[in-house]
């Protein structure tokens, strides 16, 4: 019975500290989310470096929870605040790999279950969206895991809010699923790769889309993160490859990881005037990247070699794709274009808005964004830097500001702006959009522009002091198009 094992696998696992509970009756269930544990839980609670005090971790996860055991990776200064709960402290660097353990008991996955795997800075959204579709085409039934949530079959199911699920959940999905699917396709973050998050989990091939700047309030500097990503070659199955559209990124791990599985650079391959004019986000430089890099993933699941000479050129598989959710929609008459795309990045930002440049070279460009609070602050003075080089108006605006003040955030990215002729700030995103709006509409019909909404793609909420309130650029989009009538 599973209350004897997950008790006798607490017993027999080797732990630096653990404080016992005499006859105390046996766990039932394992949890990740304190939130969610009854009083047969077993909640295994990850500590990070992340400014809470003991006593304030205390407070907000363990306060008046019922559990019958707590799992973490280092002592807590709250232990002893917590009568009647079994406490075990895993060794060092052991926690992944006990996590695992106890999922493999509660969560068991078929190793008939075929994963593939993407990492990098940027796309690995859209990436894992075509690789979806590909598959899909031929007949696959696959499950997709990621920023968009979870999709079976092109169907979403639900959000996770995560772009990589902690490992416990990730492995209750992959357990209650893997009957109804062939393949599963998946997101690797660095966080999930830095924390264990996908401990157990081998990869048949797997791809990393690029490097860029992000998540140094996280990693702490660019060596780390990049380290934190290079963990994706120790999840590839004997015999798989890493696929990867970064010739910066190959070079690299050339030099930090060398040998071992065997590592793929991918050129985009050309596409035909009927597929651009079919797929039109396709005629972005980096759409193309990720169509390569989704290709190249579902070759061994299609019967054919990506290495052989135009292999990816030669197939038809663009004819399946649709655009992502968030990523580079379009809205508008032709000579007022509105774009949102989840450029919030430094990188993602500098691509998006060059490839507009390229794509509409006659348009006047827009550009409204923000930079999301209590994340690495050093990308806002360069994102902003980014905008006064390509944007003829630029409205800075909120992001998620969790608990920054917004418009210090916004002070930070006016930092890289320096001297800009036509830059404002209206902290509230809706009337930025109003305001981007009205602007556009003061301009003569045949004076085109494409205006760049940035930074929340296809999220649904702002969060704000602890609270998610509802809101979405899309719908901000429609309401003003229908306000000024440019709509059909």
């Amino acid at each position: 019975m599973l209350p004897d094992a997950l008790a006798q696998l607490l017993e027999t696992t080797e732990f630096s500290w653990r404080r016992m509970i005499p006859n105390a009756p046996h766990p039932t269930n394992i949890q990740w989310r304190a939130d969610a544990c009854d009083a047969g839980s077993i909640l295994f609670f990850q500590r990070f470096d992340d400014g809470l005090s003991d006593d304030e971790i205390y407070r907000r996860y363990f306060s008046g929870r019922s559990l019958a055991a707590l799992v973490t990776n280092r002592p807590l200064a709250c232990f002893d605040r917590l009568s009647g709960v079994a406490i075990y402290v895993t060794r060092l660097g052991d926690w992944a790999e006990v996590v695992r353990r106890f999922c493999d008991l509660v969560y068991p996955v078929s190793p008939q279950l075929r994963l593939l795997g993407v990492t990098g800075t940027n796309g690995k959204t859209t990436t894992v969206h075509y690789l979806s579709a590909i598959l899909r085409a031929q007949g696959r039934r696959v499950l997709q895991i990621g920023t968009l949530g979870i999709w079976r079959d092109g169907e979403q199911l639900a959000e996770t809010g995560f772009t990589s699920p902690p490992l416990i959940e990730l492995r209750r999905i992959l357990h209650t699923h893997q009957d109804q699917v062939d393949v599963v396709v998946m997101e690797a973050s660095s966080h999930a790769l830095d924390q264990g998050r996908i401990a157990g989990i081998q990869f048949q091939d797997a791809g990393w889309t690029n490097f860029g700047r992000d998540h140094l309030d996280y990693h702490r500097t660019e060596g780390r993160y990049f380290a934190a990503k290079s963990r994706i070659l120790e999840h590839i199955a004997p015999g798989g490859r890493l696929y990867c559209t970064s010739a910066e990124v190959i070079a690299r791990l050339a030099l930090s990881s060398p040998g071992g599985i065997p590592r793929v650079l991918l050129n985009p391959p050309h596409l035909s005037p009927e597929a651009l004019s079919a797929k039109p986000f396709l005629a972005l430089p980096h759409n193309r990247a990720n169509y390569a890099l989704a290709l190249a993933l579902a070759g061994r699941e299609l019967g054919f070699d990506p290495l052989e000479p135009d292999a990816l050129s030669r197939c038809d598989a663009w004819r399946h794709l649709e655009p992502v959710p968030g990523r580079f929609e379009c809205y508008g008459p032709a000579n007022h274009r509105i774009v949102i795309d989840f450029a919030h990045t430094p990188d993602a930002l500098e691509s998006i808005l060059t490839a507009i440049r390229t794509a509409f070279p006659s348009h006047r460009i827009a550009v409204l964004f923000g930079c999301g609070g209590d994340r690495d602050r050093t990308k806002r003075p360069l994102m902003g830097a980014i905008a006064a080089r390509h944007a003829d108006l630029i409205l800075l605006t909120s992001d998620n500001p969790r608990s920054e003040d917004p418009e210090q955030i916004i002070a930070e990215i006016q930092a890289g702006i320096a001297r800009h002729p036509d830059c404002h700030v209206i902290p509230d995103r809706a009337k930025a959009i109003a305001t981007l709006f009205d602007r556009l509409a003061a301009h003569p019909g045949p004076e085109p522009w494409v205006a760049l909404i940035a930074g929340k793609g296809h999220e649904s909420y702002i969060e704000q002091n602890g609270h998610k309130r509802p809101y979405r650029d899309q719908e901000q989009v429609e309401l003003n198009l229908r306000r000024l009538g440019w709509v059909d």
